[in-house]
């Protein structure tokens, strides 16, 4: 378990490297593999530690310089999001609430579904679009909108809308300055970097709401 661990961390700090010898063996499959991963990381509310930010951005550098193009990319992983969060809601809208059944629970609590769903039915679009920036967040948000019972229609458009400035954004950062000297070099620093930024609203906004509750 701590091999496949040290395994995972090492290919999330090197996807420049893993992405490009993909990329090199397997050419247009390797959109689908792309794709793949895209959808399970916001699909699948098991899998939020799959990389997201950090994939979009590396595979953006592997665009600049390999077969794959940048346009067929944002395309491919864009219905890959989209895909994914769509599922992630109806997961949410029909398992969801059969969870909350269970009486005697904190976390479980009927309250706390009817709280979920007049937060996204207030802040919807907000929510969705934002969550896309954020690690885990991002892969539960969806869930919780689909527990709520969200308006669906509203929450495709601001699925669409997310989706495609989540993945045009960080690829096309990637293509453009991935491989710019400095960041080659510093990839992993890079990386790291866009983890922790990904993650900060989510903790300033938890360390405010703490604050405020106290």
């Amino acid at each position: 378990m701590i091999d496949l661990l040290k395994q995972f961390i090492e290919i999330v700090m090197h996807l420049d490297k893993h992405l490009g010898d993909i990329a090199n063996s397997y050419g247009m499959w390797t959109y689908a593999l792309l794709s793949v991963i895209v959808f399970c990381e916001t699909g699948l509310v098991v899998t939020p530690f799959l990389p997201g930010d950090s994939l979009l951005f590396a595979a953006g550098t592997i665009a600049a310089i390999s077969t794959l193009k940048l346009h067929w990319l944002i395309i491919s992983l864009s219905l890959a999001a989209i895909i994914g969060d769509a599922v992630n809601y109806w997961a949410g809208y029909y398992i969801g609430p059969k969870v909350f059944h269970y009486e005697n629970s904190r976390l479980l609590n009927k309250e706390y579904l009817e709280r979920t769903r007049k937060f996204y039915e207030k802040y919807g679009a907000k929510a969705i679009i934002i969550a896309r920036f954020v690690p885990i967040i991002r892969t539960f948000a969806p869930f919780v909108a689909g527990i709520g019972k969200m308006n669906y229609k509203r929450f495709t458009t601001y699925n669409i809308i997310g989706g495609i400035c989540w993945v045009g954004i960080c690829s096309t950062a990637g293509y453009f300055f991935g491989n710019i000297p400095i960041v080659k070099r510093n990839f992993t620093l890079v990386i790291f970097a866009i983890i922790i930024i990904s993650i900060l609203p989510a903790v300033v906004e938890f360390l405010r709401h703490k604050y405020e509750k106290k």
